[in-house]
């Protein structure tokens, strides 16, 4: 058997024998935080270190969070193992890191041709989303929470420019989750680096290219110091979420305030994460574009491949029920999300920019 099946049959288990009363930790605890980003990253360091410090003034200090960045306690893609297996209590991270565990963590993040920030807002708190985040989590004892997105992300930078298809033939580049397995199928030889080790890769020339964030986060990285052309939409990351989970069998152990207080924490850092990179990619596009960086967008011809590819790695995983179940409601949601959205604010703000010249 499998661990995959192994655990879902450990968890149907323990279902069917039901379990006594929850004996509530008495007293002050402290809980350890892993996260997948390097101390002081920009943006997704402040969501995690945000998310320690509204935990710990929600619960009167009750409850106190160890925050280690990555390479402190594990490393950066060792956060799910580490929680899990109970050496950490909880994590900060992106859930499209471990598709090696279940290919539906992806939708938790993003998947590409996705939802933005606002759609998977929609499914996850007024759709499905949270219950089959709290499904698929509870085969590996997680308790899962959305807890920021950083808004749309960079289509990446290169050191040539992207004119055809066949530009990526070869082409090394740095891209997490499905979108990796899209540039595969497009020819580029595709690796999954930590953001705290891209630049050097970069630098170094052992990538040709990388995608990171978005322009605020991108140049608090340096990148514009290395790559010259900056593609600022991209096909593979329309509004990817970050996730707090919790090792399980600990929040059972917490008290309904503390457990309501590691919820509610998640939500306000969704927005409060979202807002943050939102607000700071405008000034730093700008000044990006000051120091020399040409602004591109990738040919229609090369969206038309990403576009196929894209469709191709949605499906190629449906065998498996779960992912199945949650590909489904996510796609049902984004249909109906879009559908208002477009004809409602989308509208608007053609005609507002068009008027008002912005």
């Amino acid at each position: 058997m499998d661990r995959r099946s192994f655990l879902r049959a450990s968890a149907a288990g323990t279902a069917a024998t039901g379990l006594a009363a929850p004996a509530y930790a008495q007293g002050n605890r402290t809980l350890t935080l892993v996260t997948t980003w390097g101390r002081g990253l920009a943006g997704v360091h402040d969501s995690a270190q945000f998310c320690a410090d509204r935990i710990e003034q929600m619960t009167d200090g009750s409850l106190t969070i160890d925050l280690r960045a990555a390479g402190e306690l594990v490393g950066a893609f060792e956060v799910f193992d580490a929680v899990t297996s109970g050496q950490a209590d909880m994590y900060h991270s992106a859930d499209y890191y471990f598709v090696g565990q279940h290919p539906g963590f992806a939708f938790f993040a993003t998947v590409p041709f996705g939802m933005t920030a606002q759609e998977i807002n929609n499914w996850y708190y007024h759709g499905d989303g949270q219950t089959l985040h709290h499904e698929l989590g509870s085969i590996f004892g997680l308790r899962s929470f959305l807890t920021g997105n950083t808004g749309p992300q960079s289509g990446g930078w290169f050191n040539t420019e992207i004119r055809s298809v066949e530009d990526f033939q070869g082409l090394r580049y740095r891209m997490p989750g499905q979108g990796a397995e899209v540039l595969a199928k497009l020819g580029a030889s595709v690796q999954n680096l930590p953001g705290g080790e891209v630049y050097q890769a970069l630098s170094s020339g052992a990538l040709d290219g990388t995608e990171w964030i978005g322009p605020w986060a991108d140049e608090a990285a340096g990148f514009q110091e290395i790559a010259r052309y900056y593609y600022t939409a991209g096909f593979h990351e329309p509004g990817p979420a970050l996730t707090l989970a919790v090792n399980d069998a600990t929040f059972q152990e917490l008290t309904p305030a503390q457990q309501q207080a590691i919820e509610t924490t998640a939500m306000a850092s969704n927005g409060w994460t979202l807002s943050m990179f939102m607000k700071n990619n405008a000034a730093a596009l700008a000044r990006l574009q000051s120091q020399g960086v040409q602004i591109l967008e990738f040919p229609d011809e090369v969206w038309d491949a990403f576009g196929q590819a894209s469709q191709e790695v949605l499906q190629q995983y449906t065998d498996d029920p779960l992912y199945k179940k949650i590909l489904d409601s996510y796609q049902v949601s984004m249909r109906d999300s879009a559908a208002w959205i477009e004809t409602s604010e989308g509208a608007y703000t053609a005609q507002r920019d068009r008027i008002l010249g912005i």
